[in-house]
């Protein structure tokens, strides 16, 4: 998800101000049933690395939805002293209820969580977040606020006419930092549609894990931001005092939801019950490769100091020019939108120019959730294929759904979710690859901070590639050509749609 236009921002949170009620059933003994291993800690599973780890950085990528967030559950269950959380979004639904679940539980063993948010997708009752906020090991801080959290619609309104470029910039860097040593960056925000989770939508989405030096890196990043002028305490955001901080049970309803089976599809309680031996997976699947060469970029705190007005650029941004202007042979990027300008459609025509192979995957009309965004691509794309680019448009029935999605949710449902592209990556050369937060937009390159990795590895590279290879295949996408697109898969409304959002300028899609 992404916001893209002042009305759509204004309706978009007023439509969010009415909270998703999420049921709380009989609490069972299934979390008694899982029972950690106490001899195990995140230093004891590193204990083996720890010299590796000094010097090098290891690098795993992260394909698969339900994989992601176990993987994110077993860093939290056995951190020991800080988890530092990064999101764009973070939903107050069944996964990011469970989330929180862990995260209350890790900060009753005494472990420091802070966590860092964008205002203008904060989906939570206010209560419920301060709520969240008062455990003592607990802080909440809530980035460029203003635009939503404690805001009615009338303020909103005032904050977009009076400060557009200020109401605009949003932080959306994703990082999950437990004890300074492992850390997971890339796509997914906290909800349900982006680990397979969602009944109607789902992403196809990719994160990376990276343990040990670059994890410092992403450290210093982190607290550049919740040090920054930007980053206000939520309760100095919110103009109201916690009603249940003192409550003797405050969380109990909350550790009820995450402890019933009913809440969680088999496959999940699964994977939770196995979670002991989450890491020494990772570490045995021969897929954990240890590398010199793994560099983190993230754009500071206001992205640029607004001399430019909507534009002004930022460090993801240069770093990403650089590599496209240094490719040699080839290009294949996975972006969900794909709102290009004179500046980008030049620098991947100078590298066709001289021999470059480009690909890029994007969303189809028919797999998009922001119509807003595919109608600024629409406009362009003769322009950006004339330029020697091959695109192709992702399926909202892509036969990839069967591999990456879970197979019991597809199974349970009575009919198929949408499955959309979400995954930001771009691998050069067959050698570079790049995962992180940044879409192929003005809005990336200009407003928002984004966050992004590069791997010089051909091993990790091959194994992304591998993915990609699939993605570019004709049961997962269809290829856009000057003679044909495949617009036509959606009915006239969405088409119509899509149509009206043309007068919408590009800078701000």
């Amino acid at each position: 998800m992404k916001i893209t236009t002042y009305c759509f921002i204004v309706l978009s949170l007023l439509m969010m101000s009415c909270k998703k009620e999420q049921p709380i059933t009989e609490a069972t003994d299934f979390c008694a049933n899982i029972h950690k291993d106490d001899s195990t800690s995140l230093s004891k599973a590193l204990a083996a690395v720890k010299e590796d780890m000094n010097s090098k950085t290891g690098v795993y990528v992260l394909e698969d939805g339900s994989g992601s967030m176990v993987a994110r559950a077993w860093l939290t269950e056995y951190a020991e002293e800080t988890i530092d959380i990064q999101y764009f979004i973070f939903s107050m639904d069944n996964v990011g209820l469970i989330a929180c679940d862990y995260l209350i539980r890790a900060a009753d063993r005494g472990v420091k969580v802070r966590i860092l948010v964008d205002d203008i997708m904060v989906d939570a009752d206010i209560q419920d977040v301060l709520t969240f906020a008062s455990h003592q090991n607990i802080t909440v801080k809530i980035y460029n606020p203003g635009v939503n959290l404690g805001k009615n619609i009338f303020d909103k309104i005032q904050k977009f006419a009076t400060d557009f470029r200020s109401a605009n910039q949003r932080m959306h860097n994703k990082t999950f930092i437990v004890d300074g040593k492992v850390v997971i960056t890339g796509g997914r925000n906290i909800a349900d549609e982006y680990f397979d989770y969602d009944h109607e939508y789902n992403f196809r989405d990719r994160d990376i894990l990276l343990i040990g030096k670059a994890s410092k890196t992403v450290e210093t990043s982190f607290n550049q931001f919740w040090n920054s002028n930007l980053s206000v305490d939520v309760n100095t955001v919110v103009d109201e005092a916690p009603k249940h901080a003192n409550a003797e049970h405050k969380f109990e309803k909350l550790h009820e939801y995450a402890c019933n089976p009913e809440n969680f599809w088999p496959q999940v309680r699964e994977r939770i019950a196995t979670l002991p031996q989450t890491f020494e997976t990772i570490k045995a699947s021969g897929k954990l490769v240890w590398l010199d060469d793994v560099e983190f970029i993230s754009d500071e705190p206001g992205k640029n100091d607004g001399e430019n007005g909507l534009g002004g650029g930022g460090i993801s941004t240069t770093a990403l020019i650089d590599l496209v202007k240094n490719a040699k042979t080839s290009i294949d990027i996975q972006t969900p939108y794909l709102i290009t300008t004179a500046l980008s459609q030049n620098l991947f025509k100078d590298a066709v120019d001289r021999g470059v192979k480009i690909r890029i995957l994007t969303n189809s009309l028919a797999s998009t959730d922001n119509v807003e965004a595919f109608s600024s691509y629409q406009s362009d794309r003769e322009t950006l294929l004339k330029t020697g680019v091959r695109i192709f448009e992702f399926r909202p029935d892509a036969e990839e759904q069967t591999r990456i999605m879970t197979g019991e949710l597809r199974e349970q449902l009575e009919h198929q979710p949408i499955f959309g592209l979400h995954a930001k990556s771009m691998v050069i050369d067959q050698k570079t690859t790049v995962v992180g937060t940044f879409n192929l937009d003005p809005r990336s390159a200009n407003l928002n901070t984004e966050c992004i990795v590069i791997v010089n590895s051909e091993d990790i590279s091959k194994g992304v590639l591998e993915g990609m290879e699939i993605e570019f295949q004709p049961g997962n996408s269809w290829e856009t050509t000057l003679d044909f697109n495949p617009d036509a898969e959606v009915g006239n409304y969405k088409r119509l749609k899509t149509w009206t959002r043309k007068i919408l300028p590009k800078a701000i899609l």
